[in-house]
């Protein structure tokens, strides 16, 4: 059966749910009375439960409660919530994210990511598609620094995990709405319970999430980079004995927006020698005539199956396939001129296989085995459509009109071992290894077209002038290491050190225009030291973890954008190597019952060892990493008001801090984001039987301007663009389970 074709799915599983449940469940209100302490938090960042103050590295975990509270849309809010993280949506859907100075900022498809993004154990191929919506979500994980032994392909700067809710054991079902500025209009909904008592859980949850674009086209006056998005994921968890366990999750969504995003002129745009279009005075004012397609399709399947063969050893199966299908026109003019046009059509399939051997032992011994495999291609048609040429200095030898067809295969191939040993009551080790094989291969076509020629420029007609073909195929083979040490010097404070390595696939630049230009880029290697604290307080009212790491970076995959004799020109080489070392805080504490304060902090010191520019000379001394800002920063207290029996009121603010942050490769100080800070604030009522939720919340209250990406054009065609975080939002929502 076609995973993609299973449009019924979700409502048969959603009636059979209704038709097999009570429609009433207990008014019972829970048992409040607890001691004052902080909740242990649980996670699976080592591939197995575990509380998150026993394992010896650097990770961040958000539960649904916590999402809620902060009003975690979609997990670009968790930026500041993660100290030398960076994390927003970047110029064609693509989730940018860097940890501790490392990541890709480039959307193109042959651009891996550096830091992985997991669906429930599934690893996301492209960053397209990959900037998730909240729906249905059980938590959260951010895990910081490279995670190469358990994760594996493109981990080299850490993961973030997304786990979702779980089939209940008894009926539940959840109602959500919320508007607010900008048109926003939200809704969410879930249904869960057994299907079959003691064997079969089910559950459906469907979101749909809309809002206008937060600039207006002053072209034709509307708005520009609007959100339209209806998404469902459904599960069943099917249990036939004590020791066997299977899960089935299906998801899909579709965005269908009306514009994609444009960004703001941040230098004139030159239309010919005598006249220039000006900078932009307000952002959220741009001009576009090539922004009217932004449509992302993603649809999923996965199917686990588990077995405890015995008190200590237990088995896994992750088996995955998914589709993604991404079109776009981006105005990289940023005028109402046809100059700069770029077209995206992407269809992305990938499967994968992972299978994992466990044992636990329960106090001295872990160990954790497997193998996986993942196939993905990738066919990409893009293009520049430009009519309007008169302004381009090397017009006659560089087309207006070009299309090209990258069809990319991948395979991946690994196998991995993780052992975590006590060596005494104090002292424990851990160590592993991951072996892994990559093939890819290329088929690039192009062609060139004339400024009369219209949209769609098809290929293969003889309309277009046709280039060389390109094919290209390479392989590569890395082992990851990574061995720690361990001492709990109590039963709260606990010490660790580690060295580990990670690596980013090499590949091909998907805008070579000869086979000469097609030669292979190398892997990404980074190895990383650290050493760190885990420790509770005050009898575990105040929780401080730390952390100081350094990263030895080398062969960095990098873009640029230029001029040559022969026109505009895109590279992406490994062009670098560099060090980055830091200091990261999280504390927590629970001042009275209902007064607790989050903060954390996070230092980087970093710098380009080697940064070989496209003349063959290191410019590494008048450039900087990007997405690495020095210092980050956030202070978030939150007040809970009891109101009797009537239930009680949350108050909760934050208030982050940033400092300079470069996001073009070329260090452009024009596209630089100087230090800003933003704050949030909300208050939410909960009944007192937990039924019913309201919730009042704002972002960026003083309507801060910050940039967060750009475009560097100044060298070819002549000008740069930046694309801004949002501005000041404000929303109400209202949600009721039972």
């Amino acid at each position: 059966m076609d995973v993609y074709s299973l449009h019924l799915l979700p409502l048969i599983l959603l009636a059979s749910a209704l038709c097999t449940q009570p429609l009433l469940a207990s008014n019972q209100a829970p048992n409040k009375t607890q001691e004052l302490a902080m909740e242990e938090v649980i996670v699976s960042a080592e591939r197995r439960e575990a509380n998150l103050q026993s394992l010896p590295l650097s990770v961040s975990a958000f539960s649904k409660a916590t999402l809620l509270n902060m009003n975690v849309m979609d997990i670009g809010d968790l930026q500041n919530a993660v100290p030398n993280l960076t994390l927003h949506e970047g110029d064609a859907a693509n989730a940018v994210v860097y940890l501790r100075g490392v990541g890709q900022v480039d959307s193109l498809a042959f651009a891996d990511p550096g830091v992985g993004i997991y669906l429930d154990e599934v690893y996301l191929g492209r960053a397209q598609g990959a900037f998730l919506d909240l729906l249905d979500v059980e938590q959260i994980e951010v895990l910081r620094g490279p995670q190469g032994t358990l994760y594996g392909r493109n981990t080299i700067g850490g993961a973030i995990n997304y786990t979702s809710a779980a089939p209940s054991e008894v009926f539940a079902s959840e109602l959500s709405t919320s508007i607010g500025n900008y048109q926003q209009q939200n809704f969410k909904a879930s249904v869960s319970g057994p299907l079959i008592e003691n064997k079969l859980l089910g559950k459906l949850s469907i979101a749909q999430l809309g809002r206008d674009g937060y600039a207006t086209n002053s072209v034709d006056n509307s708005d520009d980079g609007d959100k339209d998005t209806f998404a469902w994921r459904s599960s069943l968890s099917y249990n036939p004995s004590g020791s066997w366990q299977f899960g089935l999750t299906l998801d899909s969504s579709r965005n269908d927006a009306d514009s994609s995003r444009t960004p703001a002129r941040l230098t004139p745009v030159f239309t010919s020698s005598s006249n220039a279009i000006p900078a932009n005075t307000d952002p959220f004012l741009v001009s576009a005539n090539f922004n009217d397609l932004n449509k992302l399709d993603i649809a999923g399947i996965a199917l686990k199956a588990s077995v405890d063969i015995n008190q200590y050893w237990s088995f896994k199966s992750i088996s995955s396939k998914r589709k993604m299908d991404y079109q776009s026109h981006l105005d990289l003019d940023a005028s109402s001129s046809a100059m700069f046009g770029i077209f995206v059509d992407q269809d992305q399939q990938q499967w994968s296989q992972e299978l994992q051997l466990s044992y636990d032992n329960g106090d001295a011994t872990r160990l954790v085995s497997g193998l996986y495999y993942f196939h993905e291609q990738d066919v990409t048609q893009s293009g520049a459509y430009g009519p309007d040429t008169y302004f381009l200095t090397y017009a006659t030898l560089w087309p207006a009109m070009t299309n090209s067809i990258n069809d990319q295969t991948n395979d991946s191939y690994a196998i991995y071992t993780q052992l975590d040993q006590a060596l005494s009551d104090k002292w424990s080790m851990s160590a592993g290894l991951r072996y892994t094989r990559e093939k890819k291969d290329l088929t690039r076509r192009q062609e060139d077209f004339s400024a009369s020629d219209p949209l769609p420029l098809t290929m293969g007609t003889g309309v277009g002038t046709a280039k060389a073909i390109i094919h290209a195929s390479d392989s590569w083979s890395e082992l990851s290491p990574k061995l720690g040490m361990q001492y709990q010097i109590q039963r709260d404070l606990m010490l660790y050190g580690s060295i580990s390595q990670g690596f980013k696939s090499g590949g091909f630049d998907g805008r070579s225009k000869s086979a000469d230009d097609a030669t292979a880029y190398r892997p990404e290697t980074l190895t990383a030291y650290e050493a760190g604290i885990k420790s509770e307080w005050l009898n575990r009212r105040l929780r401080v973890n730390a952390a100081l790491f350094f990263n030895d970076y080398k062969d960095m995959q990098l873009s640029g954008f230029g001029s040559t004799p022969s026109g505009f020109e895109a590279q992406f080489t490994n062009a670098g190597k560099a060090n980055i070392g830091g200091l990261e805080v999280e504390l927590s504490a629970l001042l009275s019952k209902d007064l607790s304060v989050d903060l954390n902090l996070g230092y980087m010191d970093a710098e380009y060892d080697e940064y070989i520019g496209p003349s063959g000379t290191d410019i590494s001394a008048q450039r900087r990493l990007v997405n690495t800002p020095e210092w980050t920063a956030r202070l978030a207290p939150q007040y809970r008001l009891p109101l009797s029996n009537l239930g009680e009121v949350t108050l909760s603010t934050d208030i982050s801090y940033r400092s300079k942050t470069y996001s073009t490769v070329s260090s452009s100080e024009v596209l630089a984001q100087d230090s800003y800070s933003l704050i949030n604030a909300s208050a939410t009522y909960v009944s007192e039987d937990e039924h019913w939720r309201l919730q009042l919340s704002a972002k960026n209250l003083t309507d801060k301007h910050y940039i967060t990406q750009g475009f560097d054009l100044s060298d070819y065609p002549g000008y740069q663009l930046g694309y801004y975080g949002a501005p000041r939002t404000y929303s109400l929502s209202a949600s009721y389970r039972y």
